[in-house]
């Protein structure tokens, strides 16, 4: 960068610095102006030929909804499930509820597999907006997500330890389907996984202003995701659309929450976090210096997001065994 790179350009670590130039290249308009589908075209991630983190059983699997049925894969390491059954962490991806892919997150999901000492990893496909607008994506995982709890028996998976994660738009739709689930009164989740997760609507933070043209994901543009995600129109206050506007967030899961340091939706992320302990849920939150927003899945290409894979891993081993 030259004189004129913004001030959180020193923040960034090399990694990153080399992935926000690459970045700059591919998209050369932002997503805003480019629309849904040509921000698909460039930023959705193709199926990789071979992949880092080499799993035996991978799987594809269809699981049906009340608008029809969405796309899903397994991912167990070997020896995973032997004889029984064992805990899954249910993985919805990222992309502003507009992008994202089960490709996108199949790097991450591997890894997780690999490393979590014998926890599942199912990854789900969920409808994208704006053809498909809130609550169609939330209302996806909320189906998925019962219907894997019925039939985890059958699929090597433990009923009663089973988390959520979720990565920006799907760290919101796994903090989503957590209310939602302690509101009808149902089993939850053993934890929420949550890596930067977009909760809020008001985009008042610091970190907004702060952050305003950081990398990948700019306040401009993360609006336009939010409208594309609820309307225009929406009237906002929707806690199941923006989780940090509940009322209360007692009796939720413990979480684990990951952030980046150089991301406007870094402190409603933190705040979330902050009061999920106030309300008395256990909480791991860490953020991650030198990197922007959407470095998790970025396997091989950030040193941090091994560091961050590490992390929720070791959070996923430590867990009650109920």
């Amino acid at each position: 960068m030259n004189d004129d790179a913004p001030a959180w350009w020193s923040l960034l670590d090399d990694d990153a610095q080399a992935a926000a130039r690459l970045i700059t290249r591919v998209l050369q308009k932002p997503a805003r102006e480019l629309g849904p589908q040509q921000t698909r075209a460039l930023l959705n991630t193709a199926p990789s030929g071979e992949s880092i983190t080499p799993l035996d059983h991978v799987e594809q699997l269809t699981v049906p909804t009340r608008a029809g049925a969405i796309g899903a894969r397994v991912y167990r390491a070997d020896g995973a499930v032997s004889g029984g059954s064992g805990p899954a962490l249910v993985y919805l991806h990222g992309g502003g509820f507009v992008l994202g892919t089960l490709d996108g997150a199949d790097e991450l999901c591997r890894a997780i597999a690999a490393g979590s000492g014998g926890w599942t990893v199912v990854s789900l496909e969920y409808r994208l907006a704006p053809e498909n607008p809130y609550p169609a994506a939330l209302e996806d995982c909320i189906d998925a997500y019962a219907w894997l709890t019925r039939r985890a028996p059958e699929l090597g998976i433990d009923r009663e330890r089973i988390a959520v994660g979720g990565d920006s738009a799907g760290g919101n739709l796994a903090a989503a389907l957590c209310l939602h689930r302690r509101e009808e009164g149902s089993a939850l989740p053993v934890a929420q996984v949550l890596a930067y997760p977009a909760v809020d609507d008001t985009f008042t933070a610091r970190s907004w202003s702060e952050f305003a043209d950081a990398p990948l994901l700019s306040a401009s543009d993360a609006r336009w995701f939010w409208e594309q995600y609820v309307g225009v129109d929406h009237p906002g206050g929707d806690h199941l659309a923006a989780p940090l506007r509940a009322e209360s967030l007692r009796d939720l899961p413990p979480a684990l929450i990951i952030t980046a340091e150089v991301d406007p939706i870094r402190d409603d992320a933190e705040a979330y976090g902050q009061r999920l302990r106030r309300d008395g849920v256990p909480v791991s939150l860490t953020r991650h210096t030198g990197v922007f927003h959407g470095f998790i899945t970025e396997i091989g290409v950030f040193a941090q997001a091994k560091q961050a894979v590490d992390e929720v891993c070791q959070y996923l081993c430590k867990l009650p065994r109920g």
